[in-house]
């Protein structure tokens, strides 16, 4: 009988639930709309209803335990959810301790990003690597970094909140309320917003007819760009340099042997990484310009995996009990 660990990767908004075997072969899949408007107590008890779907399809499945992962701002370590932008009415959340109580299993919970960072570390495009960063890139931008086989968390496990580095003084306001963070300048809403702002509706162009003549999406970009329309090439190579701006600084930061990209960008790495590589290879200090930068493996998978592995590696390093050890540890010597 394999061991699995239930697994639940709360987005905005889709939720999605797996059993995931020690291997990272995900045994069953459900999900469904989150109800972001709805509240903890409804998006919680979906959870819950989720979960006695999977077990009730596989009753022969030996579950050990809860691997769970959500937007932050959380706190891994108190396992609670402190009030997300993208979901409504969480605030201070216990999940773990909620979900402990109704199913009497471990229950482990990190930060959505760290999770799909562990994920591609242990088993996607960072095998192997003792570090690397994760990024995706998407409707915003959000990271996780894995330092020497830790998840690095920082102080409330707060730590890589790649998307709001500020690396221009000049843009678009940030939904956060700065101007230049790295998200409002590189993410894919970003590249849709020059794109829109390029064309108009039924100008003929490659990008307008892709969209419909509504607005542009980083998608149809990309698309027009495989295309040969060299408008969309012109933004995808201006996207480039912002995301080899950005990586540049992640090297810096974190000097880690791999980077590894995802979200709904990376569909067009192939088009970005000339451009990537090119802006390391100009801005970053010598030493730094032979990390590579690769795509993501899992796709939507990594943070199920990466949630799951906190409770099918406990005790490994990477999870969340062996960084409570390392720490009393630290500070038995310490003291």
């Amino acid at each position: 009988m394999r061991t699995l660990a239930l697994a639940f990767d709360l987005g905005g908004t889709e939720l999605r639930g797996a059993l995931v075997e020690r291997g990272g072969d995900v045994i069953a899949r459900v999900s469904e709309q989150t109800m972001a408007e709805a509240g903890s107590e409804a998006v919680i008890g979906r959870i819950i209803a989720l979960a006695g779907k999977l077990l009730g399809d596989h009753p022969q499945a030996k579950v050990i335990g809860i691997g769970a992962c959500a937007p932050g701002p959380l706190d891994p370590k108190a396992g609670i959810v402190i009030g997300p932008p993208t979901l409504s009415g969480w605030h201070n959340v216990p999940m773990i301790d909620i979900l402990s109580r109704q199913f009497g299993l471990p229950v482990r919970l990190e930060n959505d990003a760290n999770a799909a960072a562990l994920g591609e570390w242990r088993y996607g495009a960072g095998r192997g690597s003792e570090s690397l960063v994760f990024v995706t890139v998407s409707t915003g931008i959000g990271g996780g970094v894995i330092a020497d086989g830790h998840i690095y968390h920082g102080r409330r496990g707060l730590a890589a909140e790649i998307g709001h580095m500020t690396i221009t003084g000049e843009g678009d306001r940030c939904f956060c309320g700065n101007v230049g963070c790295f998200e409002a300048v590189a993410s894919g809403t970003a590249l849709g917003r020059r794109a829109t702002q390029l064309t108009a509706p039924g100008d003929g162009s490659a990008l307008r007819r892709l969209s419909g003549n509504g607005d542009v999406s980083a998608r149809h970009v990309v698309e027009a760009a495989r295309a040969g329309d060299a408008a969309a090439r012109d933004l995808v190579d201006a996207e480039a340099r912002w995301l080899g701006i950005g990586f540049t600084n992640l090297l810096h930061l974190y000097s880690p042997e791999v980077i590894v990209m995802g979200g709904g960008l990376s569909n067009g790495f192939d088009l970005l990484a000339p451009g990537i590589r090119a802006t390391i290879d100009e801005r970053a200090m010598q030493a730094y310009r032979d990390v590579p930068i690769v795509p993501a493996e899992l796709g939507d998978r990594a943070g199920l995996v990466g949630a799951a592995s906190l409770i099918l590696w406990e005790g490994e390093p990477g999870t969340a009990l062996s960084m409570v050890q390392d720490e009393g540890a630290d500070t038995a010597r310490t003291a």
